[in-house]
């Protein structure tokens, strides 16, 4: 029985010829997305460092593009059925070396191939089960967190309420302190006024006590003279009154005379 020839294989392919490296390089990395379906070989690709995964990835794009366009397939469903890399021409250089002598420069080019074809019933069945568990699983995770969210927004509510009734009781306290503060300041103020006026009355009592005969004489004169004084300005003022109202009546009595003439 013979293989399937290359060029018989089923599936859309897309061919990059004459491509400057060897098929040796090409090769290395093309086995490494054989088989994979066409997401999972992107990721490999965009993961290898190779200069070739470059050039290869643009050829597996061409593929899926063209099995989309041409045959109406859907690109989720298409895997890496094929992929090789044939030797293309190789150009040869020479490059001069010693004693007139010369050394050959080949300059391998290759024919990059890659097939992509539909995943088999069974495969799309158990890939369509395995997301399903995926989307599931990511569906419990979610709510879980929103669970725990819920539950962390309500405790941080409760700690919030309880900082604020614990910030209203710290004020309540304060200015409780303050009024407490304030009454006994006044009261402090009181007392020092009293001690103050009971210091001096002591003060002057110990002042009468030690006074000289004659100091003592003197003061009792000056506090006659003084209660003299502000006895006679009642008086004073009294007879300003009487001399105001008597010219007030010898001049209504003048009126009166000067009336009857």
């Amino acid at each position: 029985m013979t293989a399937t020839k290359t060029n018989e294989r089923p599936g859309t392919r897309a061919v990059h010829r004459y491509c400057g490296m060897s098929a040796s390089k090409a090769r290395q990395v093309l086995d490494l997305i054989r088989g994979e379906d066409v997401q999972r070989a992107a990721e490999i690709l965009n993961g290898v460092e190779r200069e070739a995964a470059e050039v290869i990835g643009k050829v597996l794009t061409s593929a899926v593009a063209n099995a989309a366009h041409n045959d109406q397939q859907n690109p989720e469903e298409l895997y890496v059925s094929a992929c090789y890399a044939d030797e293309g021409a190789t150009m040869k250089r020479w490059r001069p070396r010693a004693r007139g002598r010369a050394t050959r420069i080949r300059k391998r080019t290759c024919h990059i191939t890659v097939i992509v074809s539909r995943l088999p019933a069974d495969q799309l069945e158990l890939r369509r089960r395995r997301m399903e568990a995926v989307s599931a699983n990511r569906s419990r995770r979610v709510d879980a967190s929103r669970r725990r969210a819920d539950l962390s927004g309500r405790l941080s509510r409760r700690r919030a309420a309880a900082a604020e009734k614990a910030a209203a009781e710290e004020a309540a306290a304060e200015e409780a302190e303050e009024t407490v503060t304030d009454e006994t300041v006044g009261e402090d103020a009181l007392t020092d006024e009293a001690t103050t006026d009971e210091a001096e009355a002591e003060a002057e009592a110990e002042a009468e006590t030690t006074e000289t005969p004659r100091a003592a004489k003197a003061t009792r004169a000056a506090k006659a003279k003084k209660a003299t004084k502000a006895e006679a300005e009642p008086q004073v003022e009294d007879s300003a009154e009487d001399g105001a109202s008597e010219d007030a009546d010898a001049s209504a009595g003048d009126d009166e005379k000067s009336e009857d003439e």
